[in-house]
């Protein structure tokens, strides 16, 4: 089957379960395969009407009178709350109680059941399996820790059997070791901080001679790099360890002579600052309530996959051949670039320097490129790459599938350097469903990682270090439709959007995982998602091949 194809449901056979149904009984109102067609009309104490299933026909399902076995309950007495016959009404004990039509009263419980079922089922009952879980884990750790304890215990009593001499002789030599460790972190922490100093004199004494040159040329190819040394290098900060003395002498040497804490480094991560731009910006931006599209982008392509935005005005886009266009919003082709392998990209991204990234499943390679070479930056083994996303810190975020389909996980490079791969929560459990090419990535600006799960109707989002934080399975009122999330964005204001691909529109949800609203404009089969600079959303539809710009905020 193609990856980017689902199959369609199939109906079974109400008895059997297990083949697909054929017939239809108006009397018993059940669906019937072949096999057990025969078996329901071996009961004879029934007038069995059995039909082919496309030419079956309504069959109301009403409940037989408890009180008159002759006539069935047609209406249902709200007072009394209980169904009743024509028998029961004319008979006058529900003379002035509202009535309601048996069906519509039963349709009305069925939602409201299904309703309740699936929040059982989706909601509390798999919570419940996670605190259960989670006890069960307690007590493993429990019982390790304990073991720890007793084992500490017994290797004190060994160490306050030797030699005070040797005892004082090892704890001058861990002091000293000590000292030397918190110098050396210490000394590292000021190089580092006084590289970076270094560094941004140096900007600084470039933007001066920049402005003061009045330059076009040098204005106009000036790179930003503020927001690199927006977060600030880790503090190192040291804590120099006490000594505990006990009085010890002759008779008591089974007292404790005194102990040294671990060696402490404590490495806190440096604070992001917010920029000028959102400084002086309003807090928040409020979403339109009827968003619009200010732009039309034909590509080309059929079908269309994905696009990137390198600017307000310019989008990279991929789709069903080799080659990756670089157009305008006037559709106008700027640059185009084919794969190295000759197949199709499988997902593309515009790092925070405008160099294109392209991920390939052919040769499964990422690659970069920039003024239009080509650079294969890493190459998988035993791996498949499928979408990417470049994250502020200038970081690649991949999101990648076993060569046998069974497992996905995404994986945090610096440069070819892997530095982080997420996989499973903390029971071991997989974040992420099996199946290739179903899976999209973005990362948010409070720097949660953000996956589009196609294949488990679900969108799941864990903090920087890979801790799951929420599952967001659709709008919780829409319980009787699916939900089939493709591409996914975030914005300034920490916002998640994601392509409900079959429904035709686009989710935004708060970075906490509730929903806010929808999108529509008029948009077929949305796949490919990004937002620009100025938050403008960008979708790829998928069938017309066409890329929209919409304002939403």
């Amino acid at each position: 089957m193609h990856p980017r194809r689902s199959a369609q449901e199939v109906l079974l056979c109400d008895l059997c379960e297990t083949v697909p149904l054929q017939s239809h009984c108006e009397l018993c109102n059940i669906n019937l395969c072949k096999a057990c067609v025969g078996e329901h009309l071996s009961d004879l104490s029934k007038d069995h009407k059995v039909v082919p299933f496309l030419r079956r026909k309504a069959t109301p399902n009403h409940p037989k009178c408890p009180k008159h076995a002759e006539k069935h309950c047609e209406l249902y007495c709200e007072e009394c709350n209980i169904p009743v016959c024509t028998t029961c009404v004319s008979s006058g004990k529900h003379k002035g109680h509202d009535m309601s039509d048996i069906l519509e009263k039963l349709s009305a419980k069925t939602e409201s059941l299904q309703k309740d079922l699936e929040e059982l089922e989706k909601r509390i009952y798999p919570r419940y399996e996670e605190m259960a879980s989670d006890v069960q884990t307690e007590k493993s750790e429990l019982e390790t820790n304990y073991e720890k304890l007793t084992t500490v215990a017994d290797q004190q009593g060994e160490i306050l059997h030797r030699e005070i001499t040797a005892i004082v002789n090892q704890r001058k030599s861990a002091i000293a070791g000590m000292k030397t460790k918190h110098l050396d972190a210490l000394n590292k922490n000021t190089e580092e901080i006084t590289q970076k100093m270094a560094e941004l004199k140096q900007i600084m004494s470039d933007l001066k001679s920049i402005l003061k040159s009045n330059d076009v040329s040098l204005t106009s190819t000036y790179k930003s790099r503020n927001s690199e040394f927006r977060t600030l290098p880790p503090k190192v900060r040291v804590i120099v360890p006490s000594f505990s003395p006990q009085k010890i002498n002759k008779d008591q040497l089974n007292e404790m002579f005194g102990s040294l804490p671990p060696l402490s480094i404590n490495t806190e991560h440096g604070d992001t600052m917010k920029s000028a731009e959102a400084v002086s910006s309003p807090p928040v931006k409020p979403l339109l309530d009827e968003p619009r599209v200010t732009a039309t982008i034909d590509t080309g392509y059929r079908p269309l996959y994905s696009v990137s935005c390198l600017s307000e005005d310019q989008v990279w886009t991929g789709g069903d051949n080799e080659t990756m266009k670089l157009l305008n919003l006037q559709s106008k082709l700027l640059t185009s670039i084919q794969t190295k392998s000759g197949g199709l990209p499988a997902d593309i991204a515009v790092t925070r320097d405008g160099d294109l990234v392209y991920t390939d499943t052919r040769d499964n390679t990422i690659n970069l490129i920039k003024n239009k070479q080509i650079q294969t930056v890493i190459t998988l083994q035993g791996w498949r790459p499928c979408n990417v996303c470049c994250t502020a810190g200038n970081d690649l975020l991949v999101i990648m599938d076993s060569d046998d389909f069974t497992q996905s996980k995404v994986v945090r490079y610096s440069g070819s350097t892997e530095k982080q791969s997420i996989q499973f929560d903390d029971q071991g459990r997989p974040l992420y469903s099996s199946g290739g090419y179903s899976k999209y990535l973005s990362e948010n600006k409070n720097l949660d990682i953000c996956v589009a799960d196609y294949n488990a109707s679900a969108v799941v989002v864990v903090n920087q270090s890979g801790k799951l934080r929420f599952r967001y399975t659709g709008h919780p009122s829409n319980t009787w439709q699916s939900f089939y999330p493709r591409g996914i964005t975030t914005d300034s204001q920490s916002h998640i959007l994601t392509a409900d691909y079959v429904h035709h529109r686009i989710h935004i949800l708060d970075q906490d995982g509730q929903f806010l609203r929808y999108i529509h404009c008029d948009l077929r089969l949305p796949w490919g998602l990004c937002v620009d600079i100025r938050d403008n959303l960008f979708v790829a539809e998928y069938g017309t091949a066409k890329v929209k710009k919409i304002q939403y905020l």
